[in-house]
């Protein structure tokens, strides 16, 4: 798996510390309120203490296995400690515990520190659960709206032959996504520049390329890292056979899945979309047998991680039993809103 080092696997496979625990002491969570159930990546920590010692610890995670890895080296870290100790380990630690994270993951030793700080604040406050945030936390709510600028300039633009209402919806949502990012609009989607150049002759050929330049400021930072293995899944779904401008868009949306599944948060909120049942539509419009295979309607960055896990080898889940499980909200999804007409 992409940018996974021999330390971060070994951590990211340590279940030692995974879990619930019963009558804890403290509890500290990061990504788990009632509204915020499955937007983001979510940790919960549940420690026992005696004497202000930590006896006990445990933790949940939904996320990927640099999240994992670094609650597992932050538990380690907190048995036999003293919650006063417990709150000065920092973010910084649990980077050197893994031998550095991915500076795009260096998020996730923060939430690991966040909730386990969270979890020692509840201990000294009686038991309270305590929610956590990360300082400055973007809204994972939708963040391209019909009223953007550069979304509205394109789907305004006259409409080619053969081309549906929906599938301009969903380009014009993510290059206006990916406009807004200080990189180069195509890299930002996972394309170069003749995928860019075909993409917009497709969907938008009325639209002056200068227009593109005049809503993105990139620089020269790069964007998230690819998963190559999540790419692979997912061009193994592209339709065999059949028109190849089918094929074409389809291959298309592989590339931008796969590049908008390495940022934080909801993958539909990444790709810039109104609302969640939209990118399940468009999913099942041009990848149907990827819809398909997600017959459980597991949440879709969900799902994608969880394949990876399986190819290789790993277990991303300690509940046997998806029914029974208390976090059943995290990975599945509840798609009752109707896509774009």
């Amino acid at each position: 798996m992409t940018g996974y080092t021999e330390k971060i696997r070994q951590w990211a496979m340590d279940n030692r510390y995974t879990g619930t625990l019963i009558n804890a002491d403290g509890t500290g969570e990061i990504g788990l309120g009632s509204s915020e159930a499955g937007t983001r990546l979510a940790v919960r920590f549940a420690l026992k203490a005696r004497l202000d010692r930590v006896t006990d610890i445990r933790f949940q995670v939904f996320g990927c296995g640099f999240t994992i890895a670094a609650c597992a080296a932050a538990a380690d870290m907190s048995v036999g400690h003293t919650l006063g100790d417990i709150n000065r380990i920092d973010a910084r630690q649990i980077d050197d515990a893994l031998d550095g994270l991915p500076a795009e993951r260096s998020y996730c030793a923060e939430l690991a520190i966040e909730a386990l700080h969270a979890a020692v604040k509840s201990a000294r406050n009686g038991q309270f659960p305590v929610q956590a945030s990360l300082p400055g936390e973007a809204d994972h709510g939708p963040r391209v709206t019909p009223e953007d600028p550069f979304y509205a300039v394109l789907v305004k633009s006259p409409q080619p032959e053969r081309v549906t209402c929906e599938a301009r919806h969903l380009f014009a949502c993510l290059l206006a996504i990916a406009a807004r990012e200080p990189h180069h609009t195509a890299y930002s989607l996972g394309l170069d520049d003749d995928d860019m150049s075909a993409l917009l002759d497709r969907f938008f050929p009325s639209v002056d390329r200068v227009i593109l330049d005049r809503y993105a400021a990139p620089n020269e930072s790069q964007p998230p890292e690819i998963n190559e293995d999540i790419l692979g899944i997912l061009l193994s779904h592209t339709p065999v056979g059949g028109d190849s401008g089918d094929l074409f868009v389809a291959t298309l949306l592989c590339k931008i899945l796969a590049a908008r599944a390495a940022h934080p948060g909801h993958l539909w909120v990444a790709m810039g979309l109104f609302e969640r049942a939209q990118l399940t539509a468009a999913i099942q419009r041009h990848l149907p047998t990827l819809a398909g295979a997600n017959s459980q309607n597991m949440r879709w960055k969900r799902y994608l991680f969880k394949q990876v896990c399986d190819l290789n080898g790993g277990v991303m889940c300690k509940s046997p039993n998806c029914g029974v499980c208390s976090d059943y909200s995290l990975c599945f999804a509840d798609d009752t809103q109707q896509a774009i007409d």
